[in-house]
């Protein structure tokens, strides 16, 4: 469907802005929930590749429910238009089989779908950002539901905060696998304790599936954390955008609007 969206994910600590044109991102960019001041640029940057087309509207979605007030206020300002939800204005693009979908977190459902459309088969996606999420769909592209942990800012601050001789370190790839510092075993232990997490994950859900789910990986830290590892399909920063933009496709075409 050759769209023309501007879409938005308001994260826990960061709000993406994305502008499809004809179908194709032209255009994304991710600004922090405390530089609200920027906010309405930003989406206004955004709309300007889109806005000449007549049919052009706006769809988001958002796990931080307190920001969606503000976030809806910024775009009306930028654009003059009304937002479209995820979850509440547009359907969810696959089947959700989760205890509660509605306490699913939408971006996790959103990265799923658009790794799936991709794939067109069972496939992991990890999203490591303010927490790491590990799910999983099947075959069909049902949500099977995954895992949630701690992201590396957290534990970076709560090393440094709960124990006195550890320095609060930025993520980065280890040089070597011995950390001959405190600040490269800290790196060390976090790098490796996160794809480890994730190769043992994985291990269990292909156990569950009967076959190997391709890993698809997304979010801030993804890059310093799965780049060039060989159990990584591929690492898509714009991921959640795509879902969105697939949400709202999907949800027209199949209500005919």
């Amino acid at each position: 469907m050759d769209i023309n969206l501007l879409v938005l994910n308001i994260g826990n600590s960061r709000l993406a802005v994305g502008a499809f044109s004809r179908g194709q991102l032209e255009y994304s960019t991710r600004i922090p929930l405390a530089q609200r001041a920027d906010w309405t640029g930003k989406i206004a940057e955004a709309w300007s590749r889109i806005a000449e087309f007549d049919d052009a509207e706006i769809a988001a979605a958002a796990v931080n429910a307190p920001m969606i007030e503000s976030v809806e206020h910024a775009v009306h300002q930028a654009t003059g238009k009304s937002v479209q939800w995820v979850g509440r204005d547009i359907d969810l693009p696959i089947k959700v089989l989760t205890e509660d979908p509605s306490k699913t977190g939408v971006d996790r459902i959103l990265n799923i779908a658009a790794a799936y459309e991709q794939m067109g088969k069972a496939c992991v996606v990890v999203d490591a950002g303010t927490a790491i999420t590990i799910d999983c769909c099947n075959d069909q592209g049902a949500f099977l539901g995954g895992a949630i942990a701690a992201g590396v800012g957290i534990c970076l601050d709560g090393l440094h905060q709960r124990a006195a001789a550890l320095p609060r370190v930025e993520l980065q790839t280890p040089a070597q696998i011995f950390g001959l510092s405190t600040q490269q075993a800290i790196l060390n232990g976090i790098h490796h304790g996160v794809r480890g997490m994730v190769k043992e994950l994985v291990e269990n859900y292909a156990t569950e599936l009967g076959h190997w789910p391709d890993i698809i990986a997304t979010g801030g830290d993804a890059a310093k954390l799965f780049e060039g590892w060989e159990m990584v399909h591929a690492i898509a920063p714009d991921l959640t955008l795509y879902g969105i933009a697939l949400a709202y496709a999907e949800h027209h075409i199949k209500h005919r609007t």
